[in-house]
């Protein structure tokens, strides 16, 4: 399996993180839209070194089609072909209080953006008229002053982050893969995402889609940086696991009654209590744990007969660079 890694760096150092990490022998590197931009990183990263890019995710619905497909267009341009357009609705109140954007129905909204987006490259790479009117959003002007042209390496695949049925249902109709959102199970996996991409599939008419898995991994080559992983990963998993839209991943493993203590623990400020609450089994159900050759073999046992690569975060602790080149060759047997 090919490993795929977030560049977690402030924009000032992202040269030099993404040759470390790239050094390393990872295969990929995504950019999570948090503090920082998540397209302006790529573009650093794009000139510094040769290896795959991909946002994972970009906020959609703030943003215009029109916007994203520039973005993407460029990077997949600035990369040599390496980009995937990664992108992700967010839920409700950051999209209304955060982004100061108008909310609607998720899954109905992502895929229109999604259709929107492709048929924005199809318009530029073929020089057809662009035609897209949706209940959304609407393309029909294109001047030729502001096409692009066709793009050398062709248009970059377009990606939907999904973790519930309805938007995995859509990833699997209309985007070019599935980002398996993080926050997840093996069982969760198997008994819901890909029972929601195989509806996906038969709506479009289609075989297959890409599948792209994204881990949580509590990695330590000793004791002491073992249980620095899973203090972040702990951290990490009650904050997911105290947010309603992710409380069907704890219900699968008869955990949902912990979903609303969670969320009150949250509000309350009691971080303590929280992290408390997330036991040994749940960190090794929720999460990859264990040495970097333990990680590699559970991501195969998980992921292997889904897809030829995967995503993993290293949440609240430095995994070192060292760790993540094991992990790395062990994954390269898998």
């Amino acid at each position: 399996m090919l490993l795929d890694v977030q560049l977690d760096a402030r924009p000032d150092g992202v040269a030099a993180r993404a040759r470390e990490l790239v050094g390393a022998g990872v295969d990929g590197l995504f950019t999570f839209e948090g503090p920082h931009d998540v397209f302006l990183p790529l573009a650093v990263a794009s000139q510094a070194v040769q290896t795959d890019l991909m946002t994972n995710v970009a906020i959609a619905m703030p943003r215009s089609p029109m916007h994203l497909a520039n973005a993407a267009w460029d990077l997949q341009l600035m990369s040599g072909g390496r980009f995937r357009l990664g992108l992700g609705s967010q839920i409700k109140v950051h999209v209304e209080k955060r982004y100061g954007a108008t909310w609607s129905p998720p899954a109905a909204r992502m895929r229109e953006i999604v259709l929107a987006v492709k048929a924005i490259l199809t318009a530029w790479q073929d020089g057809t008229r662009l035609d897209f009117v949706g209940e959304h959003t609407r393309h029909t002007l294109m001047p030729p002053t502001f096409v692009p042209g066709p793009n050398p390496f062709g248009p970059p695949p377009v990606l939907l982050g999904a973790l519930g049925p309805l938007m995995t249902r859509t990833a699997a109709e209309v985007a070019d893969g599935l980002l398996v959102m993080p926050f997840h199970t093996h069982r969760h996996v198997r008994q819901r995402t890909l029972a929601a991409v195989s509806e996906g599939l038969a709506l479009a008419g289609r075989r297959e889609v890409a599948i792209y898995p994204q881990a949580i991994v509590a990695m330590g080559r000793t004791p002491d940086e073992q249980a620095a992983a899973d203090a972040g990963v702990r951290g990490l998993l009650a904050f997911y696991g105290s947010t309603p839209a992710y409380r069907p991943v704890l219900d699968v493993e008869g955990w949902g009654d912990l979903q609303p203590q969670l969320n009150a623990l949250s509000k309350a400020g009691d971080l303590a209590a929280m992290f408390a609450l997330v036991t040994d089994e749940m960190l090794s159900t929720l999460a990859v744990r264990g040495t970097p050759q333990d990680c590699a073999a559970e991501l195969g046992r998980r992921f292997g007969d889904l897809s030829e690569r995967v995503c993993c975060y290293f949440p609240g602790y430095d995994a070192p660079l060292e760790s993540i080149g094991a992990l790395r060759a062990a994954l390269a047997a898998v």
